[in-house]
């Protein structure tokens, strides 16, 4: 089963150096809104096979897969609390230019197992219940054949989390990964391990084909049948 993970398009807090959080009212910006528009297109085929459009509840996912759910035929759309964004709890309003400053700055980016924001959450908890949730969903709407395709909208650092878990990493690893706004990242869950197949894509999106097997690809496998779609990939992984 495979989930397409997606970053909100750009906010009007991206752009004004605040760290949103969970504070309401922070929608897209232009930019943003254009992001959210282009999605369907880069989706491409995949667009039409999703069994489900999960998404945080926060207004600037929201925003992000309306076009897509528009777009879709038959396609359910589920908010789920446990995507929503990290609770910077004090943290949260603040520009991030004030924020370098203050001592657990450092812990966030050295040793983010260990930071706990002031009134709100850790990313450790972040990082479980954001990862049970996702595999939760996975035996969901993946469907019994092993070839379900479905797509969750949710933030920068809940994504993260969700990849470093998929890739054995751990949490204090997690600041080398980078997901930018309107990013596409690729997990398929197996019984096995989870495979990351594409990571940071800000192009757009080609699908290896469907295996069956759970085995790892000794030597590196084929890759993607058409040459073609080679062409369509664009920063994969930073």
């Amino acid at each position: 089963m495979t989930v397409i993970l997606v970053r909100h398009g750009r906010s009007t807090a991206n752009t004004s150096g605040v760290l949103a959080g969970r504070t309401p009212g922070v929608g897209l910006d232009d930019l943003g809104r254009s992001q959210a528009d282009g999605l369907v297109d880069r989706l491409g085929d995949a667009a039409g096979r999703l069994r489900a459009v999960v998404r945080s509840p926060l207004q600037r996912c929201a925003e992000t897969v309306a076009p897509l759910v528009a777009g879709l035929d038959g396609c359910r759309e589920i908010t789920a609390d446990d995507l929503a964004e990290v609770d910077y709890g004090d943290w949260s309003g603040r520009k991030l230019t004030e924020l370098v400053g203050e001592p657990l700055w450092k812990t966030v980016q050295r040793h983010p197992s260990h930071a706990v924001f002031p009134g709100g959450e850790g990313l450790a908890d972040v990082s479980r219940r954001a990862s049970a949730a996702v595999r939760e969903l996975d035996r969901e709407h993946g469907g019994d054949d092993g070839e379900g395709l479905w797509l969750a909208c949710s933030h920068g650092d809940v994504i993260k989390s969700i990849v470093a878990d998929a890739l054995g990493m751990h949490l204090d690893g997690f600041q080398r990964i980078v997901v930018d706004p309107a990013s596409i990242t690729v997990i398929r869950y197996t019984r096995d391990r989870p495979y990351v197949l594409t990571l940071n894509n800000n192009g757009a999106l080609a699908l290896p084909p469907p295996r069956h097997s759970t085995d790892a690809e000794v030597g590196g496998g084929a890759g993607a049948q058409d040459p073609g779609t080679v062409k369509t990939m664009s920063r994969e992984a930073k």
